[in-house]
């Protein structure tokens, strides 16, 4: 069960893409290139009737280990800066974003942007649970803008806590023209940095990569 839809009136914002997982490591990655180049052109070069010792070759090795450690150090902290986008994904926290991956219902209405196709007449949210099942279906009319999904069954029961997803589905003269998936917003609690990039942590649970999140707000 929804509310009317409403006009947007909380001011968003597009995220950086920087932050969003496109995470630059050039210099990290030239210095790394440049000695594994030089080590293969010792190797390559060396007097077949002196070749390196076992003991200098183990060391060499041992650096070039280290240097491959200091450049994925270096790759993470540049992630953790986030570079141009200054303080990155770090900076989300406590806003809430808009996504298109599942998010927590509890006790609040969740705030969802829906955009049918324009030229439908009837215009379906169909909700779905953490497994993907269907567990909802209403008619919210061909309006655009946001409205507040109650979570009710059609008997006006509310739903089990959990993670839901969302999407729209646009009829003509009964006819499916397009399905689309709903931007729903929810509060980041924290922002983790792994070797896919940036990805933010929802109050209650569920996640998603920062290159999923499509618009930021502060909390209403």
């Amino acid at each position: 069960m929804v509310d009317a839809i409403t006009a947007t009136s909380t001011p968003v914002t597009t995220p950086s893409t920087t932050a969003g997982g496109s995470f630059a490591g050039a210099s990290a990655g030239a210095d790394f290139q440049t000695f594994l180049t030089m080590l293969t052109a010792q190797l390559t070069n060396q007097d077949p009737l002196n070749p390196m010792e076992s003991t200098d070759f183990a060391i060499q090795l041992a650096t070039f280990a280290g240097v491959e450690q200091a450049a994925l150090s270096n790759r993470f902290l540049e992630q953790m800066a986030g570079q141009s986008g200054g303080a990155g994904i770090a900076g989300w926290i406590g806003k809430e974003a808009r996504t298109t991956a599942p998010v927590w219902f509890g006790d609040d209405p969740i705030t969802l942007d829906v955009a049918p196709h324009s030229l439908a007449d009837s215009v379906q949210l169909v909700t779905r649970d953490a497994q993907g099942r269907e567990v909802t279906r209403e008619e919210i009319g061909p309006g655009v803008g946001q409205l507040d999904w109650l979570g009710r069954n059609a008997e006006g029961a509310k739903l089990a806590d959990g993670l839901y997803s969302f999407t729209l589905e646009s009829r003509r003269g009964g006819e499916l023209i397009q399905e689309s998936r709903v931007g729903a917003y929810a509060r980041i609690v924290e922002a983790q940095f792994d070797a896919d990039g940036g990805r933010v942590v929802f109050e209650g649970g569920g996640s998603a990569l920062a290159s999923e999140v499509t618009a930021l707000r502060d909390p209403a």
